[in-house]
């Protein structure tokens, strides 16, 4: 495997890591009213940034969010985004070496 790989793999797990991080801070601010949340945009950011992956887990692991629409079908979208994204990056790479 040669470095540039291993560099945006390395920056994928980071970025997923950081998202499903972020979905149980915010599950455990959602217990204190009143306290700072983590907003949805942020997270939708990051789920368009290729961190659907983090998002979606957390939400199930968590059980976070699963009771807004907008997520049980963003984020499975942004997840299908981001594998298409990917391989025609992957693609794009191929042809170019």
């Amino acid at each position: 495997m040669n470095n540039t790989l291993l560099l945006i793999l390395a920056f994928l797990t980071a970025l997923n890591l950081i998202a499903f991080f972020l979905m149980f801070l915010d599950k455990l601010k959602s217990a204190n009213p009143g306290s700072s949340r983590i907003s949805e945009g942020l997270l939708f950011f990051l789920a368009t940034a290729f961190g659907s992956l983090g998002v979606y887990l957390g939400m199930f692991i968590f059980r976070h969010k699963t009771r807004k629409w907008y997520f049980l079908v963003g984020i499975p979208l942004l997840f299908l985004q981001n594998l298409a994204t990917a391989w025609l990056i992957y693609l794009y790479l191929i042809s170019n070496s």
